[in-house]
């Protein structure tokens, strides 16, 4: 039976490293057996520079797609870079064929300058999610999967990401426990928890214009831990509660509760990437009624656990598994 073929697309100043993980995944073998037979093109067929100086040399040009069962475009240079005439009738002509295409990180760009990805659902690099909605507003952007497919159009998020794409092709072709031995080799998990939202910055507010508010931020901030009434905040302002809300929301684009929610969520962030205490205890100090709660809050903002998060980027790795 014959193996199925990966096409590798390389383009000039590609990033290694994204070209490097579908290259190791599908070049894998189990029991020294090859899963996949990978070939790498490029337009013309001609050796590519990448953006390190390094050099790839393919087996062919756009010639060679149509002999693939999937063809992978790994990350892209430039979000303002069309594809070549000849990639984009290559992609489409291919997925007329019924092969299935892969867009990996920005490699999202590509097959969306293609049109492949018209009214359909895709994923990309959360840093980028602005700039690709304003260029394809005809495309369902998914700003937290690490990957999704849409009728035979794969595409993921970023340069980790790309992993988990992987693994999950790997699952498709053949099975969860061909892909489980493929994560082992790659000590990685076969299945990550959650989406992108774990990943994605979230600064605190600027501060805003109005010095009373701006100092009742700062006052809220140091003390998290305590319940905080509008009557209460609204007399400490000096202001009606009408007024204190209509400052408030002016001041920092939320409602009380709203950005006292985010704020402890942030703190908690905090903590249980710095320190060692049990979950009950964040809770506690993060303003949080009861664990329960907090957990609720916590999944609803990230998509994983309390828990999930701390193994994920804690201090103490393994060393801070706690019950949950």
């Amino acid at each position: 039976m014959a193996i199925p073929v990966i096409g590798l697309f390389v383009y000039p100043n590609i990033n290694p490293f994204h070209f490097s993980i579908p290259h190791i995944i599908f070049n894998i073998k189990v029991e020294d057996k090859p899963l996949f037979e990978l070939k790498i093109f490029s337009i013309d067929g001609q050796p590519v520079k990448t953006e390190q100086s390094m050099i790839i040399i393919p087996d062919g040009g756009i010639e060679l797609i149509k002999s693939f069962d999937l063809v992978i475009i790994p990350g892209w240079d430039d979000f303002n870079h069309k594809p070549e005439e000849s990639l984009i009738e290559g992609l489409n002509h291919a997925y007329q064929k019924g092969i299935k295409i892969v867009g990996l990180c920005y490699g999202t760009y590509a097959l969306a300058y293609s049109g492949l990805l018209k009214n359909k659902k895709a994923a990309t690099h959360w840093m980028a999610e602005q700039d690709f909605s304003e260029r394809f507003p005809d495309i369902k952007l998914d700003q937290d999967a690490l990957y999704v497919e849409d009728q035979r159009i794969i595409t993921s998020a970023g340069t980790g990401a790309a992993l988990d794409c992987c693994l999950y092709l790997v699952r498709e072709m053949y099975n969860a426990q061909i892909a489980n031995k493929v994560s082992r080799v790659m000590v990685i998990p076969p299945h990550r928890e959650g989406g992108q939202a774990q990943f994605i910055e979230q600064p605190i507010a600027n501060s805003s214009q109005d010095a009373q508010i701006n100092a009742l931020l700062d006052f809220l901030r140091k003390n998290l831990a305590q319940h905080h009434g509008i009557e209460t905040l609204a007399e400490q302002t000096h202001m009606t509660r009408r007024t204190f809300t209509r400052h408030f929301k002016k001041a920092t684009g939320m409602t009380l509760v709203e950005w006292l929610n985010n704020e402890r969520i942030r703190y908690s962030c905090e903590l249980l990437e710095t320190t060692k205490l049990s979950i009950e205890k964040i809770a506690e100090l993060s303003g949080f009624n009861n664990t329960v709660l907090f957990r609720k809050n916590f999944r609803q903002t990230y998509g994983i656990s309390p828990n999930a998060w701390r193994k994920a980027f804690g201090i103490g790795g393994e060393d801070n598994q706690l019950s949950i």
